[in-house]
């Protein structure tokens, strides 16, 4: 099972390598600043065509982007 908290760590250190704000990103996803904020600190879980589109956008799988499996050494390059 997913944990909110391990979703908002990976989505912030891949958000973090993309070198892209929670603004920046929020704006791909056609969200708010302050949904970012929350699925980062664990407060929120988007939902899974959000998840995907977030995947997409930081050229990961789900697996990865949710922790089911660890992220490859070329994320963020």
């Amino acid at each position: 099972m997913m944990k909110k908290e391990q979703l908002g760590k990976n989505l912030k250190y891949m958000r973090e390598c993309h070198n892209m704000s929670q603004s920046q990103l929020a704006g791909k996803l056609w969200l708010d600043r302050s949904s970012i904020s929350g699925y980062e600190i664990g407060k929120r879980m988007p939902d899974i065509l959000i998840l995907w589109e977030m995947a997409e956008i930081m050229n990961v799988s789900l697996d990865e982007l949710v922790g089911r499996k660890k992220m490859s050494k070329a994320v963020g390059l």
